[in-house]
């Protein structure tokens, strides 16, 4: 299928055609992404953008597989694969994917999380056909080249970010007993992304390789290519390179799966830290979600920036924490909003979920002030543009389409998702307090090593 020779593919950087005119203006008072969208015979689903600001290209592949398609004793494909991909296939020697891209201008990246796999590959707008070449022998041909010897490789480094993200980072282990404390066993999101050691360990080539014809074919992909480029030419080089990638079994949907909390957990884990950390986990609803918006605002004027309720209270007021935030964690089944609150040396978790506590009740019987919510807006809104700016890399415009085609089916959500923002109301954020910030939640207490009496007391409440 891929005859080509290194040289014809580096002589794309050498005449690179003129810049047709830029498109028209969006209509008046409404932000538009123009894009074309075509699905090939094998089921990928490519979407094409024009954006001539700039003299680069991106091809941004979304699989639809995260941790959260794998099943307990089987955890970590997903990542794995995330290092796998660059390890060559079929046309593509082993080191030769990231030595050919740059060697065009071009560079490279990819991301795991529990709902989907992302990779993307920037690079100058003669080169597009490079990036198209590559992704598409790997979608065709990885299991060919995922030998016993690579997939040992990689275990060893994926065991190793392990180590360094968890078991040998303070506060590492934070993480998983969060995981525990907020899932059944069986729920997708019960373990972390990059899985466990005994799962890893127990991996064999074949488990491995059936996980990547399972999940990785075009079907369960989506293709968004954007940048400087005629998109008639463009969908030539798709077709072109993608056509032939052999049709795989559909993948159904994953519903959203809530998770409901009947009491209070409070846990403890003695780390090798200096300084108490205090965690506070609700389950919240899915992304995109009528209150997911809100939830956004929500912890914004609780702890993000420096005027925010508890940031100012703890650290700047009281000096009683190092520092705070907390966070809206979007996913596909369920969502999580969270609050992390490290302490000064001596004080007691204990006070700061009283605190805590105090300023969320504050927000549950009066809502966030006019100028509280006006400031989130801004700050969303100024975020929002900075994206559209950036045609690659992560959190691009061409990562921000696959992400709202993986949610709704529509590449261009961007006037939508800004609208659920724009039209918040105080009394909404209030709403979401008191409908999710309960007191049916996870308390995790972080203390020194033999300085359980600075945490939250243990047990059910």
């Amino acid at each position: 299928m891929f005859g080509f020779t290194i040289a014809a593919l580096l002589s794309l950087a050498q005449a690179r055609p003129s810049p047709a005119p830029a498109p028209a203006a969006a209509a008046a008072n409404r932000l538009e992404v123009a894009y074309e969208m075509v699905r090939l015979r094998n089921g990928l689903t490519v979407i094409l953008h024009e954006d001539r600001s700039a003299p680069i290209v991106t091809v941004n592949a979304w699989y639809h597989v995260g941790s959260g398609r794998e099943r307990p004793g089987r955890t970590g494909f997903a990542h794995l694969f995330e290092h796998l991909m660059f390890e060559g296939s079929k046309n593509v020697p082993e080191g030769a994917f990231d030595r050919w891209l740059e060697s065009a201008g071009g560079n490279n990246n990819g991301s795991t999380n529990n709902d989907r796999t992302n990779y993307f590959e920037d690079a100058p707008a003669n080169a597009l056909e490079m990036p198209l070449f590559l992704e598409s022998d790997r979608m065709a041909y990885l299991p060919q080249a995922i030998t016993q010897a690579k997939l040992d490789g990689q275990r060893d480094v994926v065991k190793n970010e392990r180590r360094q993200s968890y078991e040998n980072r303070p506060y590492g282990m934070a993480e998983l007993k969060l995981l525990e404390a907020m899932y059944p066993p069986d729920h997708p999101y019960s373990w972390p992304t990059i899985g466990s050691m005994a799962d890893l360990s127990a991996a064999k080539l074949e488990d491995v390789t059936d996980f990547f014809e399972r999940f990785y074919g075009p079907g369960n992909a989506s293709l968004v290519v954007a940048g400087d480029f005629d998109a008639r030419e463009a969908r030539v080089l798709v077709e072109k390179w993608f056509d032939e990638v052999p049709m795989r079994a559909v993948v159904d949907p994953i519903a959203p799966r809530p998770v409901v909390l009947r009491e209070e957990k409070r846990l403890i884990l003695e780390d090798k830290v200096q300084l108490p950390r205090l965690y506070i986990q609700w389950p919240t609803p899915p992304y995109l979600s009528p209150a997911d918006g809100a939830l956004d605002a929500l912890s914004a004027v609780l702890a993000q920036g420096k005027n925010s309720r508890l940031y100012k209270r703890l650290v700047f007021e009281l000096e009683v924490a190092q520092d705070v935030e907390a966070t809206q964690d979007s996913g596909a089944l369920v969502s999580t909003f969270g609050i992390t609150v490290t302490a000064r040396s001596g004080t007691k978790l204990d006070a700061l979920r009283a605190m805590v506590d105090e300023e969320i009740a504050k927000l549950r019987e009066r809502p966030p002030t006019a100028r509280e919510l006006e400031r989130f807006r801004n700050q969303t809104e100024a975020r929002f543009y900075d994206r559209l700016e950036r045609v690659g890399g992560f959190n691009g415009k061409a990562d921000q389409m696959n992400r709202y085609f993986f949610a709704t089916g529509n590449p261009d959500y961007f006037e939508e998702d800004l609208a659920r923002y724009r039209s918040l109301s105080p009394k909404d954020v209030q709403a979401a307090a008191l409908r999710f910030l309960g007191k049916e939640r996870v308390v995790l207490s972080v203390v020194p090593e033999g300085r359980r009496d600075l945490a939250v007391p243990e047990g059910a409440k």
